[in-house]
């Protein structure tokens, strides 16, 4: 094996291929299709997905379908969209629905054992009999039936006889164990639902508990990887394999979940703000779903980098979002073309630049990329710079435009402004500049010095853009004070500009193309961007506070 330094999953693999133990290595990614996957699930996708990469070895889609009520086909299409624009391949789809044959001939094999029955309690009688963490349960009234009379009434269930909740079946274990999970949990329930892969020929459903274990080694799945809150369900894991004389079991790893600060990380909580309209929808820029992240315009191969670098731990923490937004950054530095925006548009006139004039001028498609070569850029009489480019009254250290300043076009000239024209209102409306010629970037002969370099578009070949701009979804709270999540929810996290304007290199841009718009951030064309109706969102700013 590589010198590399190895994480613990992979220890684990390691050894048992050394071993003999495992001559494959078969991974699964078993989401419930009950919501969009969100950001957290990246780290299940890259490490369920990439561990079978890395070995050479195969990992299944699993959907774990066995709640009808809460599940749609909406979900299961979004799931498979997700883990495809994250660039994953799985090797088989399957569902846990369509082992619900077999599933239910393993539970009348548990009864024949005498490891289930059939119990007549109600949901809330199992949870009082359940006992707590210091005082063991107590054993259900109906814990004593004879495998016959469990096998005639579990028979009965299925053909739906009983009312739903009537009854369900259990396992025997030990209603005295110090772990919750194994004192007799539920094996199936009534339920009559339709399902949307099995319509209605079922109205019992087995339980996660039970149903996962078994199918993985239905599918021969060798590493079941799950995150930390499944650890204490592993005894119960192992007993259903050992209960049915598995000979061959897949093993149940546990690591640490992804935790982000400022971001929500629960499907029932972001249903919540698509039900109640905080959002526009699943995929809103604002929302940590991975369909959201990309449509705010983060690089799939921004995600992939950030689940590497937090790598893979067994204690959970809470990483900085920052973070995620750093190797965003750090990807866009490299791939995102530059053009010039301006998001707040104040006009210049330059008053001895000769009317009907229009000069091209060079600018590099990427500083950080010679490959990506030059573009040309309009330069004429009238311009737009941005609002807070100019100061009548500036504050000390301000190296922007101010009257009688001078100032760098970046790419073009020094320019000097001379007069402030205001509306009816008192608001400056426009400019009245000089400019050098003698001052053009690159072959600069003024002898002029100017501190400040700004941003500008042409004003007769610019084009118009509505601009998204984001902020957190979530505030910053400073108090431990335990409150529903909606008061934390930033009634700013979104600005949108409707009359911005972009260079002319704009108008055709293609769709996942991505851009750095000088000094404003990084930017990707929405959805709804359209030729002549462009929109755009912010991916994240230029401001770097984090080091990767």
């Amino acid at each position: 094996m590589s010198d590399i330094s190895r994480n613990f999953i992979e220890e684990i693999i390691d050894r048992d291929l050394a071993s003999g133990k495992r001559r494959e290595i078969v991974t699964r990614f078993p989401p419930e299709p009950n919501g969009y996957l969100h950001i957290g699930h990246s780290k299940a996708i890259t490490i369920n997905f990439g561990l079978a990469e890395q070995y050479h070895g195969r990992c299944n889609l699993r959907f774990d379908d066995t709640n009808p009520t809460k599940e749609d086909m909406e979900y299961v299409d979004s799931i498979k969209e997700d883990i495809k624009w994250l660039g994953f391949e799985w090797a088989n789809v399957f569902y846990a629905s369509s082992y619900f044959g077999k599933l239910y001939d393993c539970a009348e094999e548990l009864i024949k054992r005498g490891a289930a029955y059939v119990c007549d309690l109600t949901a809330d009688e199992i949870k009082q009999s359940r006992g707590t963490l210091v005082e063991p349960g107590k054993d259900s009234p109906y814990r004593q039936r004879s495998v016959e009379e469990n096998l005639g009434l579990f028979r009965r269930m299925r053909a739906g006889e009983f009312a739903d909740g009537a009854r369900c079946l259990r396992a025997k274990i030990d209603m005295a164990s110090p772990n919750m999970n194994m004192r007799d949990p539920l094996v199936y329930r009534i339920l009559r639902a339709s399902h949307h892969q099995t319509g209605d020929e079922w109205c019992i459903y087995p339980l996660y508990d039970y149903a996962h274990p078994l199918s993985d080694a239905f599918e021969g799945i060798t590493h079941s990887l799950c995150s930390l809150e499944f650890e204490a369900h592993r005894p119960l894991y192992d007993w259903f394999l050992a209960a049915l004389d598995y000979p061959v079991r897949p093993q149940q790893i546990e690591f640490a979940r992804l935790n982000i600060t400022r971001t929500i990380m629960s499907k029932r909580f972001l249903k919540r703000l698509v039900d109640e309209q905080h959002v526009l929808g699943w995929d809103d820029p604002r929302m940590p779903t991975i369909c959201g992240i990309r449509r705010r315009g983060y690089p799939a191969a921004a995600v992939r980098d950030f689940c590497a670098r937090i790598g893979v731990a067994k204690a959970n923490s809470t990483v900085d979002m920052a973070y995620l937004e750093a190797c965003v950054r750090e990807n866009l530095n490299k791939t995102a073309w530059r053009a010039m925006a301006v998001l707040r548009p104040l006009k210049v006139v330059l008053t001895n630049y000769e009317e009907g004039v229009v000069e091209l001028l060079a600018a590099d498609n990427n500083t950080e990329d010679v490959a990506a070569g030059q573009r040309q850029i309009a330069f004429g009489r009238e311009l737009y710079i941005e609002q807070e480019d100019f100061a009548e009254n500036p504050p000390p250290k301000y190296h922007r435009l101010t009257p009688g300043g001078v100032v760098r076009l970046k790419h073009a000239y020094i320019i000097k402004c001379n007069e402030v024209i205001k509306n009816a209102n008192g608001e400056i409306s426009e400019l009245r500049c000089e400019y050098y010629p003698e001052s053009k970037s690159g072959q600069d002969k003024s002898g002029i010095k100017c501190k400040g370099v700004i941003h500008w578009v042409d004003a007769n070949t610019a084009i118009d853009a509505k601009i998204r701009l984001f902020d957190y979804l979530l505030t910053e709270r400073q108090d431990n004070e335990k409150v529903d999540f909606v008061e934390l929810l930033n009634p700013n996290s979104m600005e949108v500009l409707e009359h911005c304007k972009v260079e002319a290199s704009l108008a055709k841009v293609e769709q996942d193309s991505r851009y750095q718009f000088l000094r404003q951030g990084y930017f990707w064309a929405d959805y709804d961007s359209r030729p002549g109706a462009l929109v755009f969102n912010r991916i994240v700013n230029l401001k770097d506070g984090y080091k990767l």
